[in-house]
């Protein structure tokens, strides 16, 4: 059975599915269609963590279908900015996890992740797969995975 590790940049997919869509991403019809395909070995969700009760809420709901949430604090700058970002952090787990797997699915329109996919296609031999909102998808992220999937009706509750 094909080995499956998931990862979702969930900032990008909120506000991308928000902007788009005015809609949320439906987690739980991914999940479904995801497991019909083989056996989801890592799935992790990286987020940041504000406590306020709606974001708890949402993460336990995450933790419900399947995913392990990985948070961040939230970091409000002095000058009004904030600061919140898993770049890093998803590409690590990424490079860690991508030769004990077949495929790896990576929910973002972050044009910064093309240079991974290309590197885990080329060393480990993994399949790629992207999702993401078509016209706030990265053209470089699209062109670097083997599949892209874009996130449509059937993914927005």
């Amino acid at each position: 059975m094909k080995k499956i590790a998931v990862f979702v940049d969930v900032q990008n997919i909120y506000y991308t599915t928000r902007q788009a869509y005015q809609r949320q991403f439906n987690y739980r019809a991914f999940w479904q269609k995801i497991s019909q395909q083989g056996v989801i070995v890592t799935a992790n969700a990286y987020a940041i963590h504000r406590g306020d009760d709606q974001q708890l809420k949402f993460q336990n709901a995450l933790k419900q279908i399947g995913f392990t949430v990985k948070l961040k604090p939230y970091i409000q700058r002095s000058d009004g900015s904030a600061k919140g970002d898993w770049d890093v952090g998803i590409a690590i787990d990424v490079l860690d996890v991508a030769k004990k797997v077949d495929t790896v699915i990576l929910l973002s329109g972050d044009g910064d992740f093309d240079l991974l996919l290309e590197k885990i296609k080329r060393d480990d031999n993994v399949t790629t797969e992207v999702y993401g909102v078509p016209q706030l998808t990265a053209n470089t992220l699209i062109d670097s995975a083997n599949v892209y999937h874009p996130i449509d009706e059937k993914f927005l509750l």
